[in-house]
């Protein structure tokens, strides 16, 4: 929902307002700030821009922290699990208030900030530039996105540190990567991808969570998960019943969020792992043989998966997270005897006595349940990505298991797809690099991954055209763009357009058909 604000700099705003615009006029727009009269017909990119301007917040880590907090949604005004409201998931609960500071440092009646698109964002930026004043950032630090770190970090809103560093790595992992997102409306929001270093502060000394050199960090149920214990007073040590059943649930919020609000002791609610959108990453939080408090009347006989994301907006169901949850599901179902079938692995929504409606029309059973029978043994590795990540040696994941079954497919031996970016695959990426005349670094990114997905033949596409090979150009433009274009096999408008933007930003004729020299751009890297 948008309201129209009629004045951003309104007579009356908080001194922070005030001082900020003053600020502006002595120093300047922040380095990365948006023209000052954005197109009309998108609001919620005027919305970042004019808040990021208003607040001296970077406009791209402004958008990242949103697009980390809900994909940009909204929501409709509907609160979050943990009492979030809007894009920028302002929190109105008895341990966090950002909802009611946003309103006093902008004026903003706090029912707007809850539902009105534009105020949301700038309550957002209000509480992150409070936040840097308290930190004690100057107006040279508020122009650098990497020196916003420990505010981010305090933005989360989580009390353990090392929840806070998990929130503010995501954002950063965010920055870093690059992505382009779709609002409720079909208004596209992007942030390119760029090179950070982050200054952590007192966060440099904190462990991430789940490190090895860690004692106690890995999961003793399920080893591939993180271990981050809930508090003890949301869940129940013991179990009343035998394990029967897997319950699937959607967070309604983030990964970093979910996991603090289960540490936090006025939540009185938690579920046994959580799972990343992004890569897929599990986090166990209540042991398998304790009673987490997730499912009403089936916590006794369950165990609880919590999704990140929201049920009504699909963009948060990755590949990536039904790959790692169908893992997790089929190592539950094989070490407590549950049936893999959909009379035991159930939706939140089809527990007895439950009112939630998770996992929602959006969650897709067939693929889920296929992947938790099949097992990886038989799927095929997942190419398909929102973003592509640079790689380098000690990455790990799904997206290294790509790289490697692309540099095999092509004859560079990297040896196992096991997703771990070790020497053999190292040498793989450089002897393919070289091949195409890329920098033989051994770092898989933008560029080597432009070259890997588009290998193979040059036929020539157009609108309307269909299949793996326009399945492949959409994978090939996402790397080589720096923004998400739909992988659906289907050249449709939204591709034509990409295509247009690649030829015309590596100065090829502009038809949006892709023939050998937009193949041979894109296969030599470009």
């Amino acid at each position: 929902m948008f309201r129209r604000l009629t004045t951003w700099r309104r007579a009356g705003t908080s001194v922070l307002a005030t001082a900020a615009a003053a600020a502006l006029i002595a120093t300047g727009q922040p380095a990365n700030a948006a023209p000052a009269e954005p197109d009309p017909r998108a609001p919620v990119n005027r919305a970042f821009e004019r808040a990021a301007d208003e607040f001296q917040v970077p406009r791209d880590l402004l958008v990242a922290v949103g697009y980390g907090e809900t994909h940009l949604d909204g929501h409709g005004g509907e609160p979050s699990h943990a009492g979030g409201y809007g894009v920028m998931h302002l929190v109105s609960n008895p341990e966090r208030r950002t909802l009611e500071k946003a309103a006093a440092l902008t004026g903003e009646p706090a029912a707007d900030l809850r539902k009105d698109t534009a105020a949301n964002i700038l309550g957002g930026a209000a509480v992150l530039r409070s936040y840097a004043d308290e930190l004690g950032l100057d107006a040279a630090e508020r122009r650098d996105a990497d020196a916003w770190y420990p505010v981010v970090a305090r933005y989360g809103g989580a009390d353990d540190e090392r929840t806070a560093r998990l929130y503010a790595d995501t954002v950063y992992d965010f920055l870093e990567d690059g992505f382009s997102a779709l609002t409720p409306a079909g208004e596209r929001v992007t942030v390119r991808p760029r090179e950070t270093e982050p200054e952590r502060g007192r966060y440099a000394k904190v462990r991430p969570l789940g490190a090895s050199s860690e004692a106690g960090t890995l999961s003793a149920d399920y080893p591939p998960a993180r271990w981050v214990a809930a508090h003890s007073s949301n869940y129940t040590s013991g179990r009343s019943s035998s394990i029967t059943h897997v319950v699937v649930h959607v967070t309604q919020g983030s990964y970093a969020g979910s996991i603090s609000w289960f540490q936090n002791p006025s939540s009185n609610v938690s579920a046994h792992y959580v799972i990343r959108s992004s890569d897929g990453e599990v986090t166990q939080m209540v042991r398998d043989r304790d009673t987490a408090w997730h499912a009403r009347s089936g916590n006794p006989y369950s165990i609880g998966l919590e999704h990140e994301g929201y049920v009504d907006n699909p963009s948060w169901f990755t590949d990536a997270m039904y790959r790692s949850s169908a893992a997790l599901t089929r190592h539950l179902c094989d070490r407590h005897g549950i049936p893999k079938d959909r009379s035991h692995i159930v939706g939140h929504v089809e527990v007895p006595g439950n009112d939630h409606t998770d996992p929602g029309p959006n969650w897709n059973w067939t693929y889920y349940m296929q992947l938790v029978r099949d097992g990886d043994a038989t799927a095929p590795v997942q190419l398909n990505f929102t973003s592509y990540s640079t790689l380098r040696s000690g990455s790990t994941g799904a997206q290294v298991k790509a790289a490697q079954q692309l540099l095999n497919d092509r004859g560079f031996d990297a040896g196992a797809v096991d997703g771990v970016f070790g020497s053999g695959t190292e040498s793989a990426v450089r002897a393919f690099q070289s091949s195409r005349s890329l920098t033989a670094d051994g770092v898989v990114g933008a560029r080597t991954w432009t070259a890997l997905l588009s290998a193979g033949t040059k036929p020539v596409l157009r609108r309307g055209s269909s299949g793996a090979d326009v399945e492949r150009l959409q994978r090939s433009l996402t790397a080589a763009l720096g923004r998400t274009v739909g992988i659906d096999g289907a050249f449709g408008p939204n591709t034509e357009t990409a295509v247009r933007d690649y030829q015309s930003s590596r100065g090829l004729t502009v038809d949006g058909i892709v023939g050998s020299g937009t193949w041979g751009a894109l296969q030599a890297g470009r």
